[in-house]
């Protein structure tokens, strides 16, 4: 998602891009994604280990402390001017607590918004009041970010940075897709990405079975799954991702990671996203599909009319599955609006950030409404 930015940022003579990569991008099991970074002409400057290779609640906890010991060098040795972070999650929350007690302005993108099922509700709040400007996705989340208590002045609605991925970027003809992912697309396709509801009690391989069981009972349709990012609990879902394939070899594949263009190609050849994923809610309106948003992992965040909303029951799977083929509903699809916006947040970003003066210190006035 900050591709455009980081390519803008590159191109930009004033400015010198570093990049930190972590997390997932420097772990086999996730695909090693960081030589994505360096395949698309990026330098990246420092690697910061911190994943263990468990997925229990003190793993994680963890993981964010060695992600905060790993970037106090990193930002020792860089000495950046201005971070730029995007999200919510506990890597990202390990390098803006860094960089507060470094006293380095953070920006940071798609704050604001809420997902009551996850932790990452709650780290990206603490973000929004560790970080100098917020660039957000709505109107609604500006004004969230707002009754935060930061500034209006610094607080900028650009829309969503998945939009503008989507519009700037060539996406793939289906053969040339299918011959990058070795994958036939059928009369009927689905992209299945299902996420662990973190902030509740071990419910992953439960409610992934539930989608199983539905997604068994399905004719004549092919499966692109995409693995779990490294929560608590994922490891369960990408172990059963894995046995449904290996069972089902003619109609389902799935990827650690298919990259940012496989991924945002192939959605323009499914029938719609099912599971929890943001992405539902984000980017697959953009591409007039319809979206199966399963139990309360996004629950709060702004949704379009392509969202179909169920319980992570078969019964309530199946549901949703019907509502999605339904005529009607197919065709409601060619007039739905992304309330993310319409593309262009990388102009938008940059403008601001090149034309605003670096904060000669960093205390903060809480604004109070």
């Amino acid at each position: 998602m900050l591709y455009w930015l980081l390519k803008e940022i590159q191109a930009t003579p004033e400015f010198d891009l570093q990049i930190a990569a972590t997390g997932m991008h420097l772990s086999p099991e996730f695909g090693l994604t960081y030589k994505e970074i360096e395949k698309d002409g990026f330098k990246i400057n420092k690697k910061v280990e911190m994943l263990l290779t468990s997925d229990t609640s003190s793993a994680i906890s963890k993981s964010t402390g060695l992600g905060m010991i790993g970037f106090a060098d990193a930002f020792n040795d860089l000495n950046p001017d201005l971070l730029i972070v995007l999200g919510d999650r506990y890597e990202i929350f390990a390098a803006t607590t860094v960089a507060m007690f470094a006293k380095i302005p953070i920006a940071h993108i798609h704050g604001g918004e809420t997902t009551q099922g996850a932790y990452d509700e709650a780290i990206r709040h603490s973000i929004t009041k560790m970080s100098w400007w917020h660039f957000v996705a709505a109107d609604e989340y500006q004004n969230r970010v707002i009754q935060l208590g930061e500034d209006p002045g610094r607080v900028f609605n650009v829309g969503g940075m998945g939009v503008d991925g989507i519009k700037n970027t060539n996406l793939l003809k289906k053969g040339e897709l299918e011959a990058a992912i070795n994958f036939k697309f059928g009369d009927k396709n689905l992209m299945v990405t299902f996420h662990p509801v973190t902030l509740e009690d071990e419910t992953s391989g439960q409610q992934f079975g539930e989608l199983l069981k539905s997604l068994k009972k399905l004719i004549d349709t092919k499966i692109i799954f995409t693995y779990t990012n490294s929560d608590t609990n994922s490891r369960i879902i990408n172990s059963m991702i894995n046995t449904f394939v290996k069972d089902n070899p003619t109609t389902a594949v799935a990827f650690s990671s298919m990259g940012q263009l496989n991924y945002l190609s192939s959605l323009q050849f499914v029938d719609g996203i099912i599971g929890n994923s943001s992405s539902g809610m984000a980017e697959a309106p953009t591409f007039k599909i319809g979206t199966i948003n399963i139990g309360d992992r996004q629950k709060g965040r702004l949704k379009a009319d392509s969202v179909i909303n169920c319980e992570p029951t078969k019964e309530s799977i199946n549901r949703a599955l019907n509502t999605l083929y339904n005529k009607d509903f197919q065709k409601d699809l060619l007039s739905v609006k992304n309330p993310y916006g319409d593309g262009n947040a990388t102009k938008k970003i940059m403008k601001i950030i090149q034309n605003t003066p670096l904060p000669a210190e960093l205390k903060k006035e809480f604004f109070d409404l």
